[in-house]
């Protein structure tokens, strides 16, 4: 049992790292390729850190107080999410899924995602549902759905990879 929650951590921890890696190459090449930013994580950590004083929802970030070391814990939030989100697929799935993981399990976790960003954090940093109250909405939501399905490539990728380094290992 030990030795299962274990490898479950491993994994989830590993490919949840890798899949986030991947998103951020993404997000790398989009900035350099078409100029379309993404996310401030430090923006990420400025409403994670005014979550502590009670304070959810933001007409706009950016205009919030700054919260000390708010760029560290947008970063940690985002490597944590992507644990979090290789673990539950990882959960639902099991280790026999683990041992030969499939692309269509990662995509659709990847496009169910999407809720986080579009009806949970972009309201509460001020963007509206699904971006509506940014610039270019139709722009910000392709792009998210774009990192979503970028996500779920990078699970997929992740869990492939571990596939192949521990065939044999349990989840």
């Amino acid at each position: 049992m030990a030795t299962a929650l274990a490898e479950f951590a491993a994994r989830s921890i590993a490919a949840g790292i890798g899949a986030t890696v991947v998103v951020d190459l993404w997000a790398l090449l989009l900035r350099r390729a078409l100029g379309w930013a993404s996310l401030d994580w430090s923006m990420a950590g400025r409403w994670i850190g005014h979550l502590r004083s009670g304070r959810f929802a933001h007409e706009r970030i950016a205009a919030a107080p700054v919260v000390r070391g708010e760029r560290a814990i947008g970063w940690v939030f985002h490597y944590a999410v992507g644990i979090v989100f290789a673990a539950a697929l990882l959960a639902v799935m099991g280790a026999d899924w683990a041992r030969r993981p499939t692309l269509i399990a990662c995509l659709a976790t990847g496009w169910l995602t999407i809720v986080f960003p579009w009806f949970v954090m972009q309201p509460a940093m001020g963007a509206g549902v699904a971006a509506a109250r940014t610039p270019h909405p139709p722009r910000a939501r392709l792009q998210s759905l774009l990192t979503h399905t970028v996500f779920g490539v990078g699970l997929y990728l992740a869990f492939a990879g571990l596939a192949l380094l521990f065939p044999s290992a349990a989840a």
